[in-house]
């Protein structure tokens, strides 16, 4: 395996999240905080050694990569921005430990949004402003990855939409270079006009800012310790639903919809699929909110907004959705597990993946039914191959297997069951808050066991990168000739 384009693009990378290190370093000059410092060190260090990766390994003029060195490069893409991003939040005034800093940069750049920051008011200008860009980063990588890069490593049943991106190896950079500009100007457009409209909405510009790019970014990090619940605002919260949604379709449609292509929009099976989903569980939640003695506004409203915020795992929350009972809090734990549509920033299991289980669910019934018969799979009115079917369905197996072990070794750490069980949901589907005193809304992860915090890092490197991309690298085969 040649490192060489894989090492250039590291550097190219880490050049570039070194100068957006620039960003919080003014905020904090602007408004006074000695913060400034720590981005003005983390961007030295950080384009150091970004720099000298890229010069020291540009012996080649071509980028073409293989199949392994696809692998390779986004893991270490993942891996380095959470490492580097943790950086400024170690050398700031928080006085974190490098556990919780390193948790606290995974937790954005995945998009995940636990926190371990007990008053997050507290944070300079640019500590918020450097964890909402951490989750907008994060949020426009996993779209390029999931169109540019997923399809061509065939995981998941990802190979379900190569015919959209393209069918060799060796096309991965030019294609995700090709993609990434489309998609870089609809996902800034999308943010600039959800800041406008949330400051429009009442909130302050700063505010607003940051919000909109972790509510597109279906991330949940907020400037405020009690979240979009602090604004106490029904038309901030109508707005950020809007967002969330939006950040949960597929971003393949809004470049499509530059050349006026509205109608697969409106045709994919996805979006149908998303959009009925998320209105029956709202229905439930509300409806069960409702017997317990709530307002029907009330009850509507606080259904709405915190199910919707679960399904995307985008992780705001306006109330504390941990004591609404057990019926309530175990749809919202199952919602975890949905995520959004493939394409998007969300992450879980996806919409596609259930569409293809529930159509081999339907072929095995019928296969039974009629031995001897023609059954076959559809997605999209078009065939599932067996291939296909097999890698969802290995998917959907180990992503039960990785929740089951996490929520093991979180129990062995001295967690509680509530903790434990929705501590390795939440960070396996880059969900944010969990259930519990602790790490529920009203709560935050900073009090977790040292253990506890690695795992759920490694839980959340697992979820936003799809399980076997982070996996395979762990079998001896990978690194032989």
């Amino acid at each position: 395996m040649r490192f060489t384009p894989v090492l250039n693009i590291l550097g190219i990378l880490l050049t570039l999240l070194a100068a957006t290190m620039l960003l919080p370093m003014i905020a904090d000059i602007v408004t006074g905080s000695d913060n400034w410092q720590s981005f003005a060190i983390s961007a030295l260090v950080t384009g150091f050694i970004g720099v000298g990766l890229w010069i020291a390994n540009q012996e080649s003029t071509t980028l073409d990569i293989g199949l392994r060195q696809a692998f390779l490069l986004t893991n270490g893409a993942w891996l380095s921005i959470g490492l580097f991003g943790a950086i400024p939040l170690f050398l700031s005034d928080l006085d974190l430990s490098i556990s919780d800093a390193i948790f606290e940069s995974v937790s954005g750049v995945t998009t995940t949004g636990s926190t371990i920051l007990p008053h997050i008011e507290l944070a300079s200008a640019g500590i918020l402003l450097w964890r909402a860009l951490l989750q907008w980063l994060g949020g426009i990588g996993i779209v390029v990855m999931a169109m540019a890069v997923l399809p061509m490593l065939s995981v998941g049943g990802m190979q379900l939409f190569k015919t959209e991106s393209y069918d060799s190896a060796d096309k991965v950079i030019p294609r995700a270079t090709q993609l990434a500009g489309g998609i870089f100007i609809a996902y800034t457009a999308l943010t600039a006009f959800w800041a406008f409209m949330l400051a429009v909405a009442g909130m302050p510009g700063f505010d607003a800012l940051a919000h909109a790019m972790t509510t597109i970014a279906t991330g949940g990090y907020s400037t405020r310790t009690l979240s979009i619940g602090a604004y106490d605002s029904w038309l901030i919260e109508v707005i950020i639903i809007g967002g969330m949604i939006v950040g949960s379709l597929p971003f393949a449609h809004y470049v499509a919809m530059t050349r006026g292509g509205w109608q697969r929009l409106i045709d994919d099976p996805q979006v149908r699929w998303f959009l009925s989903l998320m209105l029956g569980l709202v229905a439930l939640v509300s409806f069960n909110l409702f017997q317990q003695g709530y307002g029907a506004a009330d009850a509507l409203r606080m259904a709405s907004f915190n199910t919707i915020s679960i399904v995307t795992g985008t992780g705001y929350g306006t109330a504390n959705f941990a004591v609404w009972g057990g019926f309530a809090t175990t749809i919202l734990l199952i919602a975890m597990f949905i995520g959004g549509c493939a394409g998007s920033t969300t992450c879980g299991v996806k919409i596609f993946r259930l569409q293809v289980l529930a159509s081999t669910i339907k072929v095995q019934i019928s296969r039974l039914l009629r031995p001897h018969g023609v059954a076959l799979a559809y997605y999209n009115k078009r065939p599932v191959n067996e291939s296909v079917m097999d890698a969802v369905m290995g998917f959907f197996y180990l992503y039960i297997l990785c929740f089951v072990v996490l929520a093991a070794v979180l129990g062995l750490t001295g967690l509680d069951f509530d903790t434990a069980l929705s501590g390795a949901a939440t960070a396996i589907s880059n969900v944010g808050p969990g259930l519990g005193d602790m790490i529920g809304p009203s709560g935050h992860f900073g009090d977790l066991p040292v253990l506890a915090k690695w795992a759920m890092c490694v839980g959340m490197f697992l979820g936003r990168l799809e399980l076997f991309t982070v996996l395979v690298m762990l079998h001896p085969g990978f690194w032989r000739r």
